[in-house]
């Protein structure tokens, strides 16, 4: 967990600085990447160091108070990531098949996309604390989830736990997967009828490696998801304690946490926007890392003295703090 703390923080950081920086030159889009990464750095920052502290302490610390708070926290950004990533699918799909559709996808309609990710969340994660559902510690007690298992205790309880399964969990992974596989045929099914006619594009070649960004961002997603929902759905039908040993609970769990790492990897992969201003950033720090110019002159010496000594001028030119080819931000 300290791991996936410290690269996740340090990685989306980096991601939301850089955003920030070119914010003038982002495209719609990438709000949506912006919002992914504000919730993983958040997610990061507000709750994983309780429970860090708590396997310190080889227990859960604060008992139900700072239990609710982990549960809402995490099940909030957890949604609400899990939102974003299905509206990212949704949003290239109606791109790649209906242009017409897409342009009503502005700036605007973007950011109401994703307040609507975020209120959809909270309300939906509010639910336990009215009574529909419960937040209750882990089988090996670093943290807190919704309580599963307690599809056996009233009908409110199940109701929660099913549609919080079914609709907040299944639906919105089938759209990322059924989305992505669609959007990959066509872009290489296209890509693949130009070669055939000698035709290259560099606009065909951008857009192949952002569907190749998204893609690898929506199944990282779900790989990581994927053992931890397949755990929560044999809590969900069985009362006795069969699957909830620790052990057969904490890989999962811990290997859903690291969904928060390798998205700013995958964005510097694909994305040379983002490379060249985080060279551009790194150089801002460290002036060395933007490399000086060094001219090496040799002075002849004085006319009709051969074999005279001859002098070496260096000369020093350092670049600029923002770099070369750096725009500065405003």
């Amino acid at each position: 967990i300290k791991v996936s703390l410290l690269l996740s923080v340090l990685g989306n950081g980096l991601v939301l600085v850089i955003s920030y920086r070119r914010r003038k030159k982002m495209v719609d889009s990438e709000l949506l990447c912006v919002n992914l990464a504000v919730v993983d750095f958040l997610c990061c920052i507000c709750f994983y160091p309780l429970s860090i502290l708590s396997s310190f302490n080889h227990a859960w610390l604060g008992h139900h108070v700072t239990c609710v708070y982990y549960g809402l926290g995490c099940y909030i950004f957890g949604l609400c990531g899990m939102f974003t990533i299905a509206a990212i699918s949704v949003i290239r799909y109606l791109k790649t098949f209906y242009n017409l559709v897409y342009v009503w996808l502005n700036g605007a309609n973007i950011r109401l996309v994703c307040c609507a990710s975020w209120l959809v969340a909270t309300v939906w994660s509010s639910f336990p604390l009215f009574g529909w559902g419960e937040y209750v510690p882990e089988p090996y007690g670093l943290s807190c989830t919704i309580a599963w298992h307690s599809y056996h205790t009233s009908f409110k309880d199940a109701f929660y736990v099913i549609c919080s399964f079914s609709c907040f969990m299944l639906v919105p992974v089938l759209l990322i997967v059924m989305s992505q596989i669609q959007i990959l045929y066509k872009v290489y099914h296209f890509t693949y009828a130009l070669s055939a006619r000698g035709i290259r594009t560099n606009l065909r070649h951008a857009e192949k490696r952002l569907s190749m960004m998204f893609f690898c961002i929506s199944l990282g997603f779900v790989m990581a998801w994927a053992p931890y929902a397949v755990v929560s759905f044999l809590f969900i039908f069985h009362k006795d304690n069969r699957y909830m040993a620790p052990g057969g609970f904490v890989f999962p769990a811990l290997f859903a946490k690291s969904s928060h790492v390798y998205n700013p990897f995958i964005y510097f992969y694909f994305n040379k926007a983002f490379r060249q201003e985080l060279r551009c950033l790194l150089r801002s720090f460290c002036p060395r890392l933007a490399g000086n110019r060094v001219g090496v002159r040799s002075a002849t010496g004085q006319e009709g003295l051969p074999g005279g000594p001859h002098p070496i001028q260096i000369q020093l030119q350092e670049l600029g703090m923002s770099g070369e080819g750096c725009p500065r931000s405003e």
